[in-house]
This record gives structure tokens, sequence and C-alpha cells, in this order.
């Protein structure tokens, strides 16, 4: 029983603070990481955001418990005779996978914890959960500052649950900035927002003209369709409020496919970070909610930031 009450409880490793901290005090840049090759970039992007937000970073890794139950399930096993044997044997085999998987996690964020503090970032607290990705990050929410994922999970198999089969549900369910990362960390040096002139995009230049990650890279306010006066009008009301950042801020409409014309752009200027608003009421929300929102993810080479 005592392995099953340390699968089932979050953890937190750390020295200097309590599994409590956050409560009442700085947000955090929350890393989210597992066995996927992504996971030193997701540690080398948290480190970069934290040091441009001069926000601590929480690093998380999550046990997921279809894979990893924390005591297995022998309901129905009752009346099956010479067979219930073998049955615990098998469900003693589960929590030793377990107990193995509890103990790669730790190995991980020690590995994780070691790439942020050479990277800068001195207030690290490591944390390890047991139990669903979203849940455990929407239990995190109030403390996340912004949440850093990998694009690609540590498993391509369609029978495995892993991060980079989740994204859509985490994207959807919490009301936080995410940066999505590529396999590789290369510091960004330039930034593209695609707008749309709603309301949700509004509140994402808002929240970007806020923000001190923008204050040293130039930015692109990029919309997609037909190029009319109140486009025009509505690019320069966007221009206006991030004139605060004092940087080069770049002004374009390019017609065609949501999808295809931005990347087209994004290339054309060697632009390092796409920023999105999640779920407006335009073409931009159907490319996110839609089926291209997976191809997007599966060939992204560099970073994404989902806006809420």
């Amino acid at each position: 029983m005592t392995q099953t009450n340390e699968l089932r409880n979050d953890r937190s490793h750390n020295n200097n603070q309590s599994d409590h901290e956050g409560e009442g005090e700085m947000l955090r840049v929350v890393a989210c990481i597992d066995g996927s090759r992504a996971a030193p970039a997701v540690c080398e992007f948290a480190a970069w955001a934290s040091n441009h937000m001069n926000t601590p970073v929480t690093l998380l890794h999550v046990l997921d418990e279809e894979r990893y139950p924390a005591e297995p399930d022998l309901a129905g096993s009752i009346g099956l005779g010479s067979r219930e044997q073998l049955l615990e044997e098998l469900a003693d085999l589960d929590r030793k996978r377990s107990k193995l998987a509890l103990e790669h996690g730790h190995h991980m964020l020690d590995e994780a914890e070691r790439l942020v503090k050479a990277a800068g970032v001195e207030d690290v607290v490591k944390r390890q959960r047991h139990g669903d990705l979203t849940e455990s990050l929407m239990a995190l929410e109030n403390q996340t500052r912004l949440l850093v994922m990998g694009l690609h999970g540590e498993s391509s198999s369609d029978r495995d649950i892993h991060i980079g089969s989740q994204l859509e549900t985490v994207i959807r369910s919490l009301h936080r900035p995410i940066m999505l990362v590529p396999d590789q960390f290369t510091p960004p040096r330039s930034a593209m927002l695609a707008f749309d002139g709603s309301a949700t995009a509004f509140r994402s230049v808002e929240l970007m003209a806020g923000s001190p990650v923008f204050r040293d890279m130039p930015l692109h306010l990029v919309m997609i369709g037909p190029d009319t006066s109140d486009r025009r009008e509505q690019l320069k009301k966007a221009e206006t409020m991030l004139s605060g950042l004092g940087v080069d801020i770049q002004l374009a409409i390019r017609a065609g496919d949501v999808e295809p014309a931005l990347h087209e752009y994004q290339d054309e200027h060697d632009i390092d970070l796409l920023v999105m608003g999640a779920y407006g009421h335009s073409r931009i929300r159907q490319f996110l909610v839609g089926s291209t929102t997976t191809t997007m993810l599966k060939t992204a080479e560099k970073p994404l930031v989902i806006l809420r």
C-alpha cells in the first residue's frame, strides 16, 4: 500500500520548497516533460522563457494512470480457480512496472533540473503526478504563467497515451498561454501573430504587449484574407497597442488558405515563433479546431504559442 499511496499523490521534489509552493506566490513557467526526444528542448525553451519573464520554473512529469495503474484492478477475477494465481502474478508485474516508471520519472526530473539550472534559472521545483495529463495541468493552472510542452510525445504509437496525442485536449481545457516546441532548441529572435481582427485576436495583442518576452524581437502581424481598408485599420490599431514594446513591427495581409499562407510567410521572413489566439470566430478558429491542427503540429519545425 505504500507504493499505491506514493503513486496516487502529487509529489514535489525540491530541497528548498514545500509541495504547497505557488499558493499566493509568483506564477511559474511549467515545463511538462516525458521520455520523448523533445524533453531537453522543453527544458531549454522553459529556461529561455523563465529568464525573459523573470519567472521561476516548475518541472512536471505525469505518470499515466492507464499505462501504469497505482493498484491493478482485479475485479471480476473471483471464482476463476487456478487462474487467480496467474492474475495476481500479472498484477504484481504491473506494480513493478509502475514502480520502475516512477523511478524513471524521478531521474528525468533530475536531469531536467540540471538543464534548466545550467541555463541560468535558480528557482526550480520538480513535481510528479500520477493520473491524467490534462487534469494534472488543470490542477496547476492557478500557479501557471506559461505552459511549455513538446510538439511530439514519447511514442508515435496510436495505442499510447502521450503528450503529443493530447495537445488538442490540453489547448481546449487550459486558459493559460501554451508554448509548443519542436525537438531542437534555438533561441527565438523574431515572432509573428496570426491576427484576424476578432476580440480574441485583440486580447492576444494585449497579452503580447504586456509580455517582456517580446521586448527584444521584431514582430509581424499577419492577416489571411482579402486586403480591405477595414482590415488595414484593424492591423494599425493592433500596431499601436504594441508600440510600447519599442520593437520593429511589420504588418501584412496575405491571400490563401490559413495554414499554408501562415507557414509560407513564416518561412519567407525566417520567423522563429508563431503566436496564435485559440478559438476565436473566424478562419483562424476553423484552422485551430479542424483537422489542419493535427497536420500543423506534426509538421511544425519551430515553436508555436497558443494564447487564450
